[in-house]
């Protein structure tokens, strides 16, 4: 049986949690550093864009995460 909408989101602290992942506000600078940190890792290597998707959606969603990491991943000259 799946989650109600309610139970999807809750607030602890003034952070916004959907589904016990921080929800990452349209931000586009923060966003932008959480992808970079987690480009830039030896996990995330160069090319990887799903391991990439994997790592961030493991602690952050926002709406059009798996876009916008996709769209990173083909502009960084090094994973071309």
């Amino acid at each position: 049986m799946g989650r109600s909408r309610d139970e999807e989101w809750r607030e602890v602290d003034s952070i916004m949690y959907k589904e016990e992942k921080v929800y990452m506000p349209k931000d586009e600078k923060l966003r932008a550093e959480i992808i970079i940190l987690h480009h830039n890792t030896l996990i995330g290597e160069h090319g990887r864009q799903w391991k990439m998707v994997e790592l961030v959606t493991r602690n952050f969603w926002w709406l059009g995460v798996t876009k916008e990491m996709k769209r990173y991943v083909e502009e960084c000259d090094a994973c071309q």
